[in-house]
């Protein structure tokens, strides 16, 4: 709760007032730094992300065996990269602006298994508690063929341990699924913001989900509570996992290797700007931050978030990180985009990232749909809301004052041509159509 009157509060942090109103904004960190600078106090490390890609190159046979879709890529969960010139002529065109240099999309929305950023860190995290149980139990030693554990031994040990999460949906996906498939007993407590087919899709899975009324604390809350109370059930703790963090980072490398592909370099004078929707700040931390241990000053990374969802920005702003909530302030909590439908981010993330986020800015919603319309028309591309919030923060950036200062204060005027934008699509492949339609249709009548 807060300790001091909202009136003061927006005396310090004038920006507070638009965010109040519900206006977009952006936020430019007072505190960014370079990455040399910033990492002396940060506990994770490189070793951390390269032990994580190992662990899931243990699990891709059995990923491959188990989830048939994956049998391409060998097991490995990576989604493909596009670039999108019509997109980026819609974009000059809507906000009448120049857009320098490339614009491509991550497309996290089209990841196998459970079609969303989600995929990354959620099934890592998953398979990491996995292999240290049957590790500890000898059902499986680090250089078997992890196949083995598509079997009824497996399933069987497994069935004797619980699996818990709080969501406000592509979370719950991915543990719901990949727990399920492993043999554990999974519980999803989700919020009043959760789509009605994302239940619907666990519980088809197997997967015990309990719905709540309120937002996504009070899932988290009694999702920790049901999980303290069984010593053999493991809690993801969405707010504070390092190894959801470490699931999202590996995203870097195979990201770099992507770009490689495509001619793309990265270095001092061919910069990378990434913009990132983010909720509880899990998924667009950990990717970040592998993107920051790769190229360090060489990327720029922005979160973004709706206007009546500002956490992440709220948190770092006052540097009060999860001890404020944005209803403190008065702003509800309710938006469209139900994966960042988040009202109190992550201090894990927001203090791991406190020098290293260049800065944060929010969307309406109706911008959102409007983004998601004109994505299908102009690239056959379709997303869920929350996906599109990346792709204004280019805007934000070439335009305002504030992202002209961002700029000039880097030393970036002349490089322009030289940046590329990555908008990260984080969800949506697996949006029902007829959802999907309500959707493009909501967007076509705001245009």
């Amino acid at each position: 709760m807060l300790n001091k009157k909202i009136s003061t509060w927006t005396k310090e942090y004038p920006l507070l007032k638009e965010m109040i109103d519900l206006q977009e904004v952006l936020w430019i960190n007072p505190k960014y730094s370079s990455f040399k600078e910033a990492v002396d106090k940060i506990s994770i490390s490189q070793e951390d992300i390269i032990d994580a890609e190992r662990r899931l190159e243990r699990f891709a046979p059995y990923i491959a065996k188990v989830f048939p879709e994956t049998k391409a890529e060998n097991g490995i969960i990576e989604s493909p990269i596009v670039e999108i010139n019509n997109m980026k002529k819609e974009l000059e065109n809507m906000y009448a602006c120049k857009i320098y240099g490339k614009v491509l999309l991550k497309c996290d929305s089209h990841l196998k298994v459970s079609g969303s950023i989600k995929a990354r860190g959620g099934i890592y995290e998953v398979l990491k508690h996995a292999e240290d149980l049957a590790l500890e139990h000898n059902i499986l030693h680090l250089d078997d063929n992890y196949e083995k554990l598509d079997s009824d031994t497996a399933r069987k040990f497994f069935g004797e341990y619980s699996v818990v999460v709080g969501s406000t949906g592509n979370l719950g996906l991915s543990i719901g699924i990949m727990s399920a498939k492993l043999g554990f007993k999974v519980t999803v407590h989700m919020s009043a913001d959760a789509r009605q087919w994302k239940k619907d899709l666990l519980r088809s899975k197997g997967v015990e989900v309990i719905e709540y009324e309120s937002d996504y604390s009070k899932a988290v809350e009694e999702g920790r509570k049901q999980s303290e109370a069984d010593p053999n059930s493991y809690f993801v703790d969405d707010e504070n996992s390092k190894n959801l963090f470490l699931g999202y980072s590996v995203a870097a490398k195979r990201l770099d290797k992507q770009l490689s592909s495509m001619g793309i370099k990265v270095d001092s004078k061919n910069l990378l700007f990434v913009y990132l929707p983010c909720g509880v700040g899990g998924g667009p931390g950990g990717v970040a931050f592998g993107l920051k241990m790769l190229y360090r000053d060489n990327v720029h990374f922005f979160f973004a978030e709706p206007t009546h969802s500002p956490c992440m920005t709220l948190g770092c702003m006052t540097q009060q990180h999860d001890k404020v909530s944005v209803q403190d302030f008065g702003i509800d909590n309710l938006t469209d985009a139900d994966g960042l439908a988040v009202g109190r981010a992550s201090g894990f993330v927001g203090k791991t990232l406190e020098k290293l986020l260049s800065g944060c800015y929010t969307v309406t919603d109706e911008n959102m749909y409007r983004l998601l319309s004109k994505m299908g028309d102009s690239e056959n591309i379709f997303l869920e809301p929350s996906a599109l919030a990346g792709l204004p923060g280019i805007v934000n950036l070439l335009t305002s004052e504030e992202g002209k200062k961002y700029l000039e204060d880097q030393g970036l005027e002349d490089k322009l041509n030289n940046i590329t934008h990555i908008a990260w699509a984080t969800g949506g492949s697996m949006v029902p159509k007829d959802i999907m339609k309500e959707y493009y249709n909501k967007g076509i009548a705001l245009l």
